[in-house]
């Protein structure tokens, strides 16, 4: 049971510090209220096709580990509450 615990706690740590990469990475979407007001998002080519650019890249993997990173974080307190 400790080497499970371990094993996780560095893949935990890993995680981590891969979202943070991927998070500092990413360029800020300054849409901001006015575009919520006025409704300027627009269906042309690169919005529809935004999910293969890099940005698009970089935002399915910050969210696909930060899922990872919630489910390790209940885990490991699962396993550290039972020691």
């Amino acid at each position: 049971m400790e080497g499970i615990r371990t094993i996780l706690t560095v893949i935990y740590f890993i995680v981590a510090f891969i979202v943070t990469l991927l998070a500092f990475l990413q360029s800020k979407e300054d849409e901001g209220l006015s575009s919520t007001l006025t409704g300027s998002s627009t269906g042309n080519f690169y919005e529809k096709n935004k999910t293969r650019t890099k940005t698009g890249k970089l935002k399915k993997w910050t969210i696909i580990l930060s899922v990872v990173f919630a489910v390790l974080t209940v885990v490991l307190g699962i396993l550290y509450m039972a020691k």
